[in-house]
Formats: C-alpha cells, structure tokens, sequence
C-alpha cells in the first residue's frame, strides 16, 4: 500500500516549542534556539496502525491574537497541532483564539485537531493545569496530550495521535483490532 500524504499544521504562540518538538520528531535532537519568524516545512515517513505515511509538518511561524490567519494554513491541510506551554497563560489564550479562527476560515464544524501542552519538563513553572489543558480539547472534541520537546516525552504519539484524528474525520476509524475486512 502507497503511504498517505498527510500535511499537518503546528501552531501556536512564540516560543511554545513548535519547531522543537517538529524537530525533535523529524530529526530526534532538541533545538533550543531557532529562528522563530520563519515557517518551515518538514517531511517524516511514519508508520501508524501498519498503515504508512508521508507526513509534511507545516512549522508555522507564531501566532498571536492578532495574527491574520493565512489562507496557506487551511489549504490541503489535514490536520492541526495546537501548542500552548504549560508555562504560560498567555499562550494558553492565544490558542483558543487560533482555535476559533481555524473553525472560522475553514468553515468547519469538527476539525482534527490535537492540543498539545509543551515544556512539562518546566513542571515547577507550570501555570496551566493536565485538566486544564484536558477540559478545552475536550469541548473541542480533540484529543489532548502534554509533551516536553526537551526531554523526547510524548513527541512521537502527538503526531501519530493526530494522523488518528485524522484518519477519524475522514471516516476510516480503526478501533484497536487487528481484523481485516475484505
């Protein structure tokens, strides 16, 4: 079977960690300092559920609530990483409002999403909450995972678990089980 080409967007406030975590799933190493006001695009071959994927990960360069959301992000875009650190409220904000946004320009109802909290790594700085961060994807009907770009926690499963949710809007939900219907 041909892998699927799968384009995912990864967005979020400065400084969350989007490239890091981008870059630490592509590449496996964390990079600190990056230039934040690039976009960049990186490739991954990725297996989920032994199907294959060739998955494109849009890094888009921060968003703020004043941002313009740009028609680039919607277009053949499958799904949406939506980062916040756990270290800032802030960043906790300008995610819904990305949030609203995309529902907004896409026109849609349900988009795949996966809210991301990063730096869990920071625990000591933490000013946002698991149930916190669990209690909004759960009102947008997303899945949610914490992660730490630094540490390699939860990186892989972010992207595989969005590669799920889209599988799971596009109507082709495997539950865990491995049958075959021919």
């Amino acid at each position: 079977m041909p892998p699927k080409q799968r384009k995912i967007a990864i967005m979020g406030f400065r400084s969350v960690g989007k490239s890091s975590l981008s870059i630490q799933f592509v590449e496996g190493q964390f990079v600190d300092s990056y230039d934040p006001t690039i976009e960049n695009t990186f490739t991954k071959s990725t297996r989920v559920n032994s199907q294959d994927y060739e998955l494109k990960l849009v890094d888009t360069a921060g968003q703020d609530e004043y941002s313009i959301f740009p028609a680039q992000y919607l277009m053949d875009i499958h799904g949406y990483v939506l980062v916040y650190s756990i270290t800032s409220s802030k960043s906790f904000e300008v995610v819904q409002i990305i949030y609203e946004k995309l529902l907004d320009m896409t026109g849609k109802v349900h988009v795949p999403i996966v809210l991301v909290g990063n730096k869990t790594d920071l625990h000591m700085e933490r000013m946002i909450s698991s149930e916190e961060g669990k209690r909004l994807a759960d009102s947008w009907k997303a899945a949610f995972l914490e992660a730490s770009a630094k540490q390699n926690e939860s990186v892989a499963d972010i992207f595989h678990t969005a590669l799920l949710e889209i599988e799971k809007a596009n109507g082709n939900v495997q539950e865990k089980s491995n049958c075959i219907i021919s």
